[in-house]
């Protein structure tokens, strides 16, 4: 007997994978695959769009040909910060342009000239200037550089809404990717910005519907619920959300690290605004609170330099594990010691400059001060409610020192730390389902592991 199984394509920027999940959200099968950037019109580097409309349909197309499964719903997870242009026909525009891509900052001061102050409209959309990231610039930029292009547009679709109409042949609009900054959603009203009408830009924006919508259908002699998509963060988040009833922050670690509060019911303030808060969406259209920060990217170059400077391997810093003694004696006489490359910080010095004769001296006061930050970073999004759970996933779930410093300054918190590897895989395969979590499913399918503040000597 065929097992029944949901199906999720989750697209990241260089990974593009598919999974296979059971009645229990238990990973049945994996594919991954990654493709050569193409380059667009001025050659600069993006999606090669066609090959991987050819990836879906080859694999989805075999699996429903499989002996072991059936597929009983199919779902979509992928970054932000993209659109995909269709013509009346439903044929492809452009380029799936990078978000990277960097446009004419003139027309950039243009914007906000037009729809600004910039920071009152950074903190009602929550989201700040950024270029292409934020994908509303683009429709804007479309409109203004390409004008013969933008008049053919019917609709232009967030990319994991266009995986979905692939599959469907239905253009949808959903909170997920309409919020994740995009300068495209007024938080304080709930709906579209001022802008979007009066550049009629919505008029190519298709219905909005819930994350949660799905579209029953044959494909190919077979009956599939297919869902609409989902941004990867939000997805991300879906499985905690779901599964914990108490307000938390998930801390989502990398070269982002991302704390989330997806329980704040107050709009963004300005002052939290300038401080570098920004919003992305809940599935239900609720805003989360969130705070980045390039920690995992600063941390990468920092223990490059320190490797260097202490003649050990480039991998050594992953086998330093909490020392007590190293970091009481650091803390004794504490002077902030490193400049930053990916950010600024009030308190650092003008150069990085400290004397140990000891890595692991060294890396402990480097984590002392990126952890004091990465704490700041979370105050900033949590500071008004009465938040005492903490979450942690990604990569720095499993660095010790980050963990053990994370835990004492925050001893008000309850710390937990999950191994997400499935992420907003997992996410997009549980926001079409019907099934209820309960409060073990992140013990059993995330390896939950509890943490406890370091007793002061």
């Amino acid at each position: 007997m065929k097992q029944k199984v949901t199906a999720v394509f989750d697209i990241g920027k260089t990974n593009k994978k598919f999974f296979l999940f059971d009645k229990n959200f238990k990973e049945v099968y994996r594919e991954y695959s990654s493709f050569e950037e193409i380059k667009d019109e001025d050659g600069y580097p993006t999606e090669n769009l066609a090959a991987l409309q050819t990836w879906l349909k080859d694999i989805f197309d075999s699996i429903l040909k499989s002996e072991e499964y059936t597929i009983k719903a199919i779902n979509f997870s992928t970054y932000g910060a993209s659109f995909v242009h269709l013509d009346e026909n439903g044929e492809v525009l452009t380029p799936l342009y990078n978000y990277t891509k960097e446009i004419d900052s003139n027309l950039i001061d243009d914007f906000y000239k037009k729809y600004g102050p910039e920071l009152e409209f950074t903190r009602i959309t929550g989201s700040p200037k950024s270029g292409l990231l934020n994908s509303g610039m683009q429709l804007y930029w479309l409109k203004h550089t390409k004008p013969e292009i933008f008049k053919k547009i019917k609709y232009s679709l967030h990319l994991p809404q266009y995986l979905s109409y692939i599959f469907t042949g239905i253009p949808f609009s959903e909170y997920t990717s309409i919020g994740c900054h995009t300068s495209l959603w007024n938080y304080e009203i709930k709906d579209y910005h001022d802008w979007v009408y009066k550049e009629e830009i919505h008029k190519i924006l298709p219905p909005i519907v819930s994350t949660e919508t799905s579209v029953n259908m044959n494909y190919n002699g077979t009956r599939i619920k297919i869902g609409v998509g989902i941004h990867d963060s939000s997805s991300a988040l879906l499985p905690y959300v779901r599964s914990i009833k108490k307000p938390f922050v998930l801390v989502s670690t990398g070269t982002w690290s991302i704390a989330l509060n997806p329980f704040s019911a107050v709009p963004l303030s300005t002052k939290e605004t300038t401080e570098g808060c920004i919003n992305y969406m809940r599935i239900n259209g609720k805003p989360v609170k969130s705070s980045r920060l390039f920690l995992g990217n600063e941390y990468k170059i920092q223990v490059q330099k320190m490797a260097a400077k202490f003649g050990v391997s480039k991998d050594y810093h992953k086998s330093v594990t909490f020392n007590y003694e190293a970091y009481s004696e650091i803390i004794k006489d504490f002077e902030y010691a490193f400049k930053w490359v990916s950010f600024s910080d009030k308190n650092m010095p003008s150069k990085t400059n400290y004397s140990y004769h000891s890595f692991e001296h060294a890396y402990h006061h480097l984590m002392i001060e990126l952890v004091q930050l990465q704490v700041q970073s979370i105050q900033r999004i949590s500071k008004t409610q009465d938040i005492d759970r903490l979450y942690v996933d990604g990569g720095f779930s499993d660095n010790d020192v980050y963990i053990k410093l994370l835990s004492h300054y925050l001893r008000g918190m309850k710390l937990r730390t999950t191994k997400a590897s499935l992420g907003s895989a997992l996410g997009a395969a549980i926001a079409i389902s019907d099934s209820k979590l309960n409060s073990k499913f992140l013990k059993k399918n995330y390896s939950l592991k509890k943490h406890v503040p370091f007793i002061i000597k």
